[in-house]
């Protein structure tokens, strides 16, 4: 079994990468801060997979402390690097806890293994890297415009990062996954979205709502150049997106890679507005959503949906799930969760 290191594993797409990876027949290995996980979410993957991942709690900005986990642990066939802070609000807020959480961090991780003989890098990029993106649907080829939030920026740079070091790093072999809105929970109902404090995306903040965890769903504007004048979202399914990081793994392990640094946009390819996930909610859930227009939030882009052909051409990968199905998931996530607290 080749052993895989996921960073930030205890987190929401973390968690169930490593569901999707076990099941795959790797060994795994999680590094975790948890400054936005929670230690319990092992047992929700020992629950699904029968098998519990090593684990260490490790805050990659402890510059010596990563390099003591990678003097240990030289045997690492690949890393999936999702550690990093995620949310485009707080970004604009913190900027500069973002460029180090996010930016330093992957230094650090890519200082240890730049000499490795060969090395799988998966990188957990965004849409967010295309700004305002000019036509629609996106595709990989679409300009990289200007940041809307440091955020997304820092998602820019660490992918600038990664090509730059790949070019000299002759063993680095890496994939930038460009995804778009991840939702849901895994169909076991043993791990999900586990947002710390108020919730920064839509979805968990719609069934925290629901189940009256908040009292009103603020959607940011109604005055955008939009059919419902909603902002536009590509909302994939969390197992979905797991399962193209264990297919864009594969690729590099079994070297089907055409080229050292490789970007693919992972999404269903179809938009939704944010009323349309809130009718979405309504329809499967039968709850009726409390929900305020309010002014429009800072470092939001207006529409981004993608053009998913590459993804499922080259790497043989395409979303499964519908919003519905989504949906559905996250709510019955959210009711056990709290029937469990």
């Amino acid at each position: 079994m080749k052993k895989i290191l996921v960073t930030g594993g205890l987190g929401y797409i973390g968690s169930h990468t490593v569901v999707e990876l076990q099941t795959a027949g790797f060994e795994v290995i999680i590094i975790d801060n948890l400054s936005n996980a929670s230690v319990k979410v092992l047992d929700g993957i020992e629950s699904i997979t029968g098998i519990r991942p090593e684990f260490e709690e490790l805050d990659l900005r402890d510059k010596q402390a990563t390099i003591s986990f990678f003097q240990k642990h030289q045997n690492i066939a690949g890393i999936i690097h999702f550690a990093a802070s995620k949310a485009v609000g707080e970004s604009v807020e913190n900027p500069l806890l973002y460029y180090e959480n996010n930016i330093s961090t992957l230094v650090t991780v890519l200082q240890q293994i730049q000499h490795q003989e060969n090395i799988a890098f998966i990188f957990s990029s965004s849409c967010t890297v295309y700004g305002q993106a000019e036509k629609m649907p996106i595709s990989e080829n679409a300009p990289i415009q200007q940041a809307f939030s440091p955020y997304g920026n820092t998602k820019q740079i660490g992918e600038e990062i990664l090509q730059d070091t790949a070019k000299i790093a002759k063993g680095l072999q890496v994939i930038s996954l460009r995804y778009f809105n991840p939702i849901g929970a895994h169909a076991s109902v043993a791990i999900g979205e586990l947002p710390d404090g108020v919730p920064q995306n839509l979805v968990p903040f719609i069934t925290q709502t629901a189940i009256g965890l908040r009292k009103q769903l603020a959607v940011f504007g109604n005055d955008y150049p939009t059919e419902d004048g909603t902002c536009i979202r590509d909302y994939i399914h969390v197992v979905d997106l797991a399962k193209a990081h264990v297919i864009a793994l594969k690729r590099l392990l079994n070297e089907q890679h055409e080229t050292s640094f490789e970007v693919f946009n992972i999404g269903t390819g179809t938009g939704s507005s944010v009323l349309e996930v809130i009718e979405s909610f309504e329809r499967v859930s039968q709850q009726k959503l409390n929900y305020k227009i309010v002014d429009r939030r800072e470092g939001d882009v207006i529409s981004a949906y993608a053009d998913t052909t590459k993804a499922n051409t080259i790497l043989g990968w395409k979303a499964t799930s519908t919003l519905d199905e989504a949906m559905l998931s996250a709510w019955q996530w959210e009711q056990k969760i709290r029937k469990t607290k």
